[in-house]
């Protein structure tokens, strides 16, 4: 049994792990997103994918697959909604930026007729390997895939995390612990805490009610799939949502996790929000957003487009701009949070709206990842999708503790015992 890992090892972004065995399995197939799209390093020949959630560092390549070979892809049912979502609009993008795209629209439509939709905790039989997918607690549909080869003399146990969180959030349970023999988990997060989730739901709260009574608008900048569902539903538990305008594609990506409601948890606060808020349709409803005291949830995440740039720069002096994520070195938000200014439309702009940063990760955290590695108690742990600090930091403690650990680079390989 071989792991050959063609992305997301030592870096965050196009997660792509090949497993080869009696069958091969793909296990995500996504993009790395940066200056310049960054794509797999390779694609063999594969009896099967998984997908473990939509975001586009695990999913955006996928139809790529689909240039060369027609295999089945299994995934929950919110990820092929949530992913073809995020799929199409990176094709728009491409076409907009005059970028030559490395798959089309046909490519994404075999992809969703090959997709095998499981729920959570329900095992599909291939060959004579059993794929189990369970809560990941990250995001709607968000799976750990236990993949599990059945033997004459040893059943094997191989779990892949992708992106997980084990403490609960308000939308998702906390991650289930599957247990392993080889367990191939998340590193982004290896040498840092995240604050306590209540106290940061208290203060962010509390910030933007200040806003509001000051007569001004808090900017709440999110990534379309996640963060937006569960910041809706933070503000529809705290009276908030009525106050609340959602603009770009978190319409469309809450209306899917809606749709979905054995997928996430208080499923009641997050479809009160939809109907509570304002969906912002047209140029008209913007200007009202921007009219009096109100609360605009809005993409992108880290300011480096949609609808957020229109809203930037035509801020009272009252207003504020929240950042709930993680904003990546040379983001329009990180260069927020340095003091720095932003581009918008090719141009260098002073933004002089005060910001403030919240860290509502839905990633694990230092403890987390090795609660998670003692419960699931794996023989060998390979480390992923973590910069090449955290990934090699996690395996070195780990090492320490007893565990056969890894922290591999893409383009490496790793032989696992019989």
């Amino acid at each position: 049994m071989l792991l050959e890992f063609l992305g997301g090892a030592q870096e965050v972004g196009r997660s792509a792990i090949f497993l080869k065995d009696q069958k091969s399995f793909m296990l995500d197939y996504g993009v790395k997103l940066d200056e310049k799209t960054e794509y797999p390093i390779g694609l063999p020949n594969v009896d099967a994918c998984v997908v473990s959630h939509a975001h586009l560092d695990h999913s955006g390549f996928l139809p790529g697959v689909y240039n060369e070979q027609l295999v089945p892809t299994f995934g929950t049912h919110p990820t092929l909604e949530l992913s073809k979502l995020l799929l199409e609009d990176s094709l728009s993008i491409a076409k907009k930026e005059h970028l030559q795209p490395k798959f089309h629209k046909r490519q994404i439509r075999t992809f969703e007729n090959k997709f095998v939709g499981l729920n959570y905790n329900a095992t599909q039989s291939f060959g004579n390997y059993d794929i189990t997918l369970h809560d990941a607690g990250h995001i709607a549909g968000s799976a750990i895939t236990l993949i599990e080869r059945r033997d004459a003399h040893e059943n094997k146990r191989i779990v892949y995390t992708g992106d997980f969180k084990l403490h609960e959030q308000l939308l998702h349970n906390g991650a289930d612990v599957v247990e392993s023999d080889v367990l191939i988990m998340e590193s982004t997060y290896a040498t840092r805490h995240h604050p306590d989730r209540d106290e940061l739901t208290r203060n962010f709260i509390e910030e933007i009610n200040g806003v509001l009574e000051a007569g001004g608008t808090a900017l709440v900048p999110v990534f379309a799939v996640g963060r937006s569902q569960e910041i809706l539903a933070i503000l529809q538990k705290n009276g908030l949502a009525s106050a609340t305008y959602v603009d770009g594609m978190a319409r469309t990506a809450t209306k899917i996790v809606t749709r979905h409601p054995k997928f996430i948890r208080n499923h009641n606060l997050l479809s009160g929000g939809l109907r509570e808020s304002t969906l912002i349709e047209d140029a008209g409803t913007r200007k009202e957003a921007l009219s009096g005291p109100s609360i605009i949830l809005t993409t992108a995440g880290m300011l480096n487009g949609g609808p957020v740039l229109h809203y930037i720069n035509r801020l009272n002096e009252n207003s504020k701009i929240i950042l709930t994520g993680y904003q990546v070195e040379g983001t329009n938000g990180r260069r927020l949070l340095e003091g720095k200014s932003i581009f918008i439309d090719e141009m260098e702009v002073n933004i002089r709206t005060p910001v403030s940063f919240y860290d509502f990760s839905a990633h694990a955290g230092m403890n987390e990842l090795y609660e998670y590695v003692n419960k699931s108690s794996p023989n060998v742990v390979v480390c992923v999708h973590g910069d090449k600090g955290n990934a090699e930091a996690l395996a070195d403690t780990l090492r320490g503790e007893g565990f056969e650990a890894h922290a591999p680079k893409v383009g490496d390989t790793i032989k696992l015992g019989d």
